[in-house]
């Protein structure tokens, strides 16, 4: 009689929900609810429906919801059909947010504003990042692209300008130039100051002429100096949010200057935004082989039992560019390379490196385990850090300009150019192993990977004596090359053809341009479509800014009150010497400095 209970349904919306006894037990049933990729979570309609029910219900981390029925067998069939006329009434309260044409599509609708639409980071990477997920049918049906910045531009204007910057450059397939037109009608512009509540009130009646009364969601980029955070976030938010849709702010680094400004600034938006409509971006996240540590690291059986000390000796997290600051000087100098570079982009790679397996893929629960790294991490000391500046260097009859140079840099500046630091995280797993981070400008070259190399093997058998091998050059070496040129590859030791037993380094090498034809996407392309699709797992919450921040700030306290005086390298060198003799003190060598790099 119970197997007959069991069935499923279908809701047009896009919510599926199924149903049938736990165990032949007809005193409970399971239910089953899933949503749609673009609409609500599962777990978000189960709290809808125990509320809704006031049944005694616990939600399973599969999508499932046990839930009690009546307690005697002559009601059980009608107790399943209550649950199941209670589930339907969830999921058609659901789908009329959504709306009551098919799959719901034709009734909401994204608007996108980028504040600051008229300067470089909106012009190279987020208009391009947008017309990129246009052209792959990413974005939702009804979407409008909104400019917003004081400075004067018409809509033709804008559409001129943005132009200039799109490409075509995922899959020639399709039409480019017809994509490009019917991407460029959907921008429009809106000129205004960024704290001015009636400007936004006009760009507010401006977007609910495109929404034509459909849901609205709405999306605002900040994409404009910190300093200017939180008057625009207080006139978007009170006089341009959605009162019928979502509505998200995304915010560029930098968050702060230590952990006093980044709290102030944190509580700032947060009297106009709860912390799920604030989007923390660090486009490193959004980088494909960023984004593929933890599915190396989780989905690999030969990966995972080596992640700990007891197989690797240390980390290195490497990030060098081969320019200088080329006119940013002004910006640099206020922050320097940590807060630039290794307070948020190498910290938060450091984190999903070494965080503990998370409970799911949900957000909350891979930042939880990025919060406990940075948590247990032990505080920096001075003698564990190298800082540099580059110096004006002539190479080839050209001669290349020091920091202090750019006219936009004052003379006397000790701001780092380049910082190495040792780090060490203080938990069962990683006691004792060095994390070491390297970061600056004006390098050799431009490159940022992950070098984790492991232990030597215990009682080797082939040592120096009969194989002429070096046996600390020899240990296996991972390296994931994050940019350019993607790649994995793993460094073994390989018998050279022959008759004799000589050793050779070897690699065992995906070159992703080789393996994959499909041209990998921009990060800022990821973390937009996350961000509309509101996936927050590769966004930084407030507490994991706390945390970062309150490991970084007693040291860039010190560099700035003792006026530290950077070691000065050559434009286009390798850096600092002190560098290598950081790495020496924890008997390390840097992995891009060997031959066979």
């Amino acid at each position: 009689m119970m197997a007959s209970l069991s069935s499923s349904l279908t809701y047009r919306s896009g919510y599926s929900a199924s149903f049938s006894p736990v165990n032949g037990n007809r005193h409970r049933s399971l239910l089953f609810l899933s949503a749609s990729p673009r609409g609500n979570k599962a777990h978000e309609l189960c709290v809808r429906f125990q509320r809704k029910s006031g049944r005694s219900s616990v939600f399973m981390q599969d999508g499932a919801l046990v839930t009690n029925s009546d307690s005697t067998e002559s009601s059980s069939n009608s107790s399943l059909k209550g649950l199941k006329d209670e589930v339907l009434s969830v999921l058609s309260e659901e789908a009329d947010k959504v709306g009551s044409e098919p799959d719901g599509h034709n009734q909401s609708t994204v608007s996108i504003t980028v504040v600051g639409a008229s300067g470089d980071l909106a012009k190279k990477k987020i208009f391009p990042a947008l017309f990129a997920l246009y052209y792959e049918d990413c974005l939702p049906e009804h979407f409008t692209i909104y400019g917003y910045s004081r400075s004067k531009m018409t809509d033709v204007e804008l559409r001129n300008m943005v132009s200039k910057t799109l490409t075509c450059r995922i899959d020639k397939r399709a039409n480019c130039g017809e994509k490009m037109e019917e991407f460029l009608k959907r921008c429009f512009y809106h000129s205004g100051q960024y704290d001015s509540q009636e400007h936004f009130t006009e760009l507010d009646k401006k977007l609910k002429e495109h929404e034509a009364g459909r849901i609205s969601n709405r999306l605002f980029y900040l994409s404009i100096p910190p300093n200017i955070f939180v008057d625009a976030v207080k006139c978007a938010s009170s006089s341009a949010s959605s009162v019928n849709g979502w509505t998200r702010v995304i915010v560029e680094k930098p968050f702060g200057r230590d952990s006093e400004t980044s709290a102030a600034l944190t509580k700032s938006l947060k009297q106009y935004l709860e912390e799920d409509q604030i989007f923390r971006i660090d486009h490193y996240l959004g980088k494909e082989l960023v984004e593929n540590l933890s599915v190396l690291r989780f989905s690999n059986l030969i990966f995972e039992p080596l992640w700990s000390r007891q197989y690797i000796r240390n980390v290195q997290f490497i990030f060098s560019e081969d320019f200088g600051t080329e006119g940013r000087g002004g910006y640099f100098d206020h922050y320097g390379i940590i807060r630039d570079i290794m307070q948020n982009h190498l910290l938060q790679i450091l984190a999903l490196f070494a965080m503990e397996t998370p409970v799911s893929l949900d957000a909350e629960d891979i930042r939880n385990e990025k919060v406990k790294v940075l948590r247990s991490m032990r505080p920096i000391q001075m003698e564990d850090v190298v800082i540099g500046q580059y110096k004006s260097h002539a190479k080839g009859g050209v001669t290349y300009p020091g920091y202090t140079d750019d006219k936009t840099v004052p003379k006397d500046s000790l701001t780092p150019t380049f910082a190495a630091a040792a780090l060490f995280i203080d938990n069962a797993r990683w006691d004792g192993v060095p994390f070491l981070m390297k970061a600056g400008k004006a390098l050799h070259t431009r490159r940022a990977e992950i070098r984790v190399q492991f232990r030597h093997v215990p009682g080797n058998l082939y040592n120096r004596n009969t194989t002429g091998c070096d046996l600390d050059k020899a240990t296996n070496e991972l390296v994931i090359r994050v940019q350019p040129d993607e790649a994995i590859y793993l460094k073994i030791n390989n018998k050279v053809p022959g008759l004799g037993m000589r050793l050779d380094r070897s690699n065992l090498n995906l070159l992703y341009s080789a393996r994959y034809s499909k041209e990998i996407p921009d990060a800022y392309e990821r973390l937009l479509l996350d961000a509309i699709e509101g996936e927050r797992r590769l966004f930084i919450r407030s507490d994991e800014l706390d945390a970062a921040w309150s490991l970084f700030t007693p040291l860039l306290k010190e560099i700035e009150e003792k006026k530290r005086i950077p070691e000065y390298y050559p434009y286009g060198s390798r850096g600092p010497v002190g560098a290598h003799y950081l790495a020496a003190k924890h008997k390390v060598q840097w992995g891009d400095m060997s031959l066979d790099q």
